[in-house]
């Protein structure tokens, strides 16, 4: 599992399931606000392109 930290103080938690990974979106209290299940190669540019606005 992979751990991101957001600005406001939550996280993204990213936890691959063979050919794919899930994403959690967490509040700065812990709360799981979302969780997106994507395919190992979208996950991948999803995060290229959050490299690249930033």
């Amino acid at each position: 599992m992979l751990t991101y930290h957001t600005a406001n103080g939550g996280t993204v938690e990213a936890t691959r399931r063979g050919y794919e990974v899930d994403l959690n979106v967490k509040a700065p209290n812990g709360e799981t606000i979302a969780t997106v299940t994507m395919s190992t190669d979208d996950a991948y540019a999803l995060l290229d392109n959050l490299e690249g606005a930033l």
